[in-house]
């Protein structure tokens, strides 16, 4: 393959940071040489700052129209689905970031707000049904699925998962939690389009990443991997409370419709393995990434975010100017950890680069199709278990 030719589907927050990425794969020629968005103005001022030479309405009009070897879906959850669906369809491979997909209701995205109307069990039954296409749409075309989890290809994380086979040892528990302040995304305020609440949008990651670090685990001990069987939840809006309703200065960038704020749950695996994951709106100082891993053999502990590689302490907020220091940080006064390269730590351009090389060796990316059934399947079974108070089984394929 010459070059791989990317269509970027999405104009937003993570379009921009996969681009760069994109722009720094080496080995393997890759470009972006078209994208699409749902507002003319962001797709016009996307393709202008990346050099983007083509610019379309639409995803159909975009695999029409040019040749691309792989659509990058940085897109909201609740059109997923159908993008996949067209694109396998076209004989073109997925990147999709997370989730998979989500219930965003049956007859599409509407005003009522279904977080508060839908039971979970139906929620679940549907999403399974949307995994059933996808995976039928991917099978019939023959084209990759690239789930865009960037906790698998952290450093930490492979440095982790390196170390665990190595040893030999068993992984018998994880704790796993990605939160922060609020959400990049606009969408996220409703479950209509962002497929569920913190559970789903922020939970996605350590979910992954736990799933996978038995995923691995499995293969390299017997070939197989191991899979989740079953969940135990409790999910909450915190910011119900009414002593937070009552604060006059509120630190909180929380402004969610009909979703949850807070999710925890307690997954078991086929080995009788155990991860504690939890995700959340409501947690200052910014992004809290961090997994704890203990084997049989020791003791692993994972701290993408925050590191204290660079520590900094500025007098007032303007301290260090218009140098980046990390993401979500609620001040810049004080001390706070100044991330050198924090897409690096975040695994972006490693999750990129797999990608760009699984497609050029016709080999499977680290975190593919498997992982992203599982994950989405796992959390709809927890909104299950949370909303029936009982442990639910995960369906599986």
């Amino acid at each position: 393959m010459d070059e791989i030719r990317v269509g970027m589907v999405g104009a937003g927050f993570a379009a921009e940071f996969h681009t760069q990425c994109f722009q720094h794969v080496t080995g393997v020629p890759a470009r972006v040489v078209a994208v699409t968005s749902q507002r003319p103005e962001s797709r016009e001022q996307f393709a202008e700052k990346f050099g983007v030479p083509e610019v379309y309405d639409s995803l159909a009009d975009m695999l029409v129209r040019t040749e691309v070897d792989v659509v990058d879906l940085c897109v909201p959850t609740y059109v997923h689905g159908e993008y996949i669906v067209q694109a396998a369809r076209a004989g073109t491979h997925v990147i999709v970031e997370k989730p998979l997909t989500g219930y965003t209701g049956e007859l599409g995205v509407n005003d009522r707000l279904i977080g508060h109307t839908i039971p979970r069990q139906r929620m679940m039954d549907w999403v399974i049904e949307q995994c059933d296409m996808i995976e039928d749409a991917i099978a019939r075309s023959g084209t990759k699925l690239m789930y865009a989890e960037n906790w698998v290809y952290a450093p930490a994380m492979q440095k982790a998962r390196r170390l665990v086979e190595a040893s030999g040892g068993a992984v018998l528990r994880m704790v796993a939690e990605e939160s922060h302040n609020g959400s990049h995304a606009s969408y996220a305020k409703y479950w209509a389009l962002a497929g569920g609440g913190s559970l789903l949008r922020t939970g996605s990651h350590p979910v992954g990443g736990a799933l996978y670090l038995k995923q691995a685990e499995g293969i390299a001990r017997t070939g197989k991997p191991i899979r989740p069987t079953s969940v135990t939840a409790e999910v909450a809006k915190l910011t119900d409370n009414t002593a937070y309703a009552a604060e006059t200065d509120k630190q909180l960038n929380v402004d969610l419709a009909d979703c949850e704020d807070f999710g925890s749950a307690l997954i078991t695996f086929e080995d009788g393995s155990v991860a504690q994951v939890t995700s959340s709106d409501v947690v200052l100082g910014g992004i809290y990434n961090h997994v704890q891993i203990f084997t049989s053999q020791g003791r692993i502990e994972c701290n993408m975010n925050p590191n204290n590689q660079v520590v900094a302490y500025g007098p007032h907020d303007h301290a260090f100017g218009d140098e980046y220091l990390a993401e979500k940080i609620s001040t810049r006064a004080g001390w706070n950890f100044a991330s050198p390269d924090e897409h690096w730590a975040s695994g972006y351009p490693h999750e990129i680069q797999d990608f760009c090389e699984c497609i050029a060796e016709d080999r499977a990316p680290r975190s593919g199709w498997m992982l992203a059934r599982d994950v989405v399947a796992t959390i709809y079974a927890a909104y299950v278990s949370a909303e029936e108070g009982r442990r639910v089984q995960i369906p599986h394929d």
